[in-house]
């Protein structure tokens, strides 16, 4: 498998910052870059694994709803013990998806893995036991995720798990504002210098529209989630569980 090239897509000044893809180049980085920016990522992604021990059931389906290069996906796999399952990734950038193939086949395991090139969007979910949104609800366009949350909880089994990690803000302003900084002191810690996290900021802030804990909460009991709470957060950074 590959190895990560470090992440210098924002390291020199640029006349104009497009808006932030995840296309080719941020394939290369992404590793780093997500080991970098989002504190807890580790922790997160072996969790989803012995999430999915506990909950994927036997004859089921299992969803990793934008799934980018497959941790998720490869933390599953190896870790889920029930039978005749199989699990389905689902990235709309064409660069991720064939990194992401790769990198699956590089991990072999019981459980089969489809990673499809689409729009989450039309992905029918059925049959599910379990489903990821590991930071992918955020780059949704805001009037369509209630429905996409909707749509995972009728394809969910009873009982069957929906793992949901996101950027979020705090209502409180003051509140948001250190949650915020700590976050950029992070970034900082880990060798991001200014200009890497100001053209970041730039290149993120139209396509990366970040709601509340109060609106996940409020999205995911309205769609018949009967049991949910926040497992994780550190900053502005958290991970949750709902079960159907």
């Amino acid at each position: 498998m590959k190895p990560s090239e470090p992440d210098l897509i924002f390291s020199k000044k640029q006349s104009q910052i497009k808006d932030f893809t995840f296309d080719a180049h941020v394939v290369e980085v992404f590793p780093d870059m997500i080991s970098r920016s989002v504190p807890g990522y580790n922790t997160i992604i072996d969790t989803i694994g012995r999430l999915s021990q506990r909950f994927v059931t036997d004859d089921s389906h299992v969803y990793d709803l934008g799934c980018s290069l497959g941790a998720a996906t490869i933390a599953m796999r190896k870790a889920i013990t029930a039978k005749n399952c199989k699990i389905i990734g689902v990235d709309n950038s064409s660069a991720m998806v064939e990194r992401c193939k790769m990198h699956v086949s590089a991990f072999k395991g019981d459980t089969p893995v489809e990673i499809i090139e689409g729009n989450i969007l039309d992905v029918v979910i059925e049959n599910a036991s379990m489903v990821v949104l590991n930071f992918t609800l955020q780059f949704i366009e805001p009037e369509v995720r209630s429905t996409l949350i909707a749509k995972i909880a009728k394809g969910l089994k009873p009982g069957g798990l929906l793992l949901l990690s996101e950027k979020i803000s705090a209502d409180d302003k003051v509140c948001n504002e250190l949650l915020v900084d700590l976050h950029l002191d992070f970034k900082r810690a880990n060798g991001y210098s200014e200009l890497e996290i100001a053209q970041k900021r730039t290149a993120i802030e139209k396509v990366m529209r970040i709601d509340s804990l109060p609106e996940h909460i409020a999205r995911l009991e309205n769609a018949g989630f009967n049991h949910q709470t926040p497992w994780f957060q550190c900053f502005n950074f958290f991970s949750l569980i709902a079960i159907k």
